[in-house]
């Protein structure tokens, strides 16, 4: 069996206050943050010369990004081979959302799971690009 999940891209949430947010896990975690929230950088352990990041992002209360998900959160799993995922994942019957997209940084899409979260699915590419 092929391994589908590779890691955890990232998490997002949705909250009141985005600036509200970022600043008390600022103040009381130590988490800084940009426009989108915060980058964790580390290491690939298979292979140490590869940077992985995850993500950590809160989102306006009234985001339709989620969507058609009404959950308060979702999950960004790293995988390996999205299109050939994708298409095992639509043979197994998993409802995708919308048309998968390509950015300089990765492929992305989206399916719904068993509670009907939207998860999103992200093929990394060039991760490095964004390091600070």
């Amino acid at each position: 069996m092929m391994k589908k999940v590779t890691g955890i891209g990232g998490i997002f949430f949705k909250c009141k206050d985005v600036q509200a947010t970022k600043n008390w896990y600022q103040k009381h975690l130590g988490i800084d943050h940009d426009t989108y929230g915060h980058t964790f950088w580390n290491r690939d352990v298979e292979r140490p010369e590869n940077k992985t990041s995850q993500q950590w992002s809160p989102f306006k209360k009234d985001t339709d990004y989620f969507e058609p998900s009404q959950q308060e959160f979702m999950i960004n799993y790293r995988v390996k081979n999205l299109s050939k995922l994708l298409i095992d994942l639509k043979e197994q019957g998993v409802t995708i959302v919308g048309e998968p997209q390509e950015f300089e940084y990765g492929k992305f899409a989206w399916i719904l799971d068993a509670d009907d979260r939207k998860v999103e699915l992200w093929e990394p590419k060039n991760e490095s690009l964004f390091e600070k």
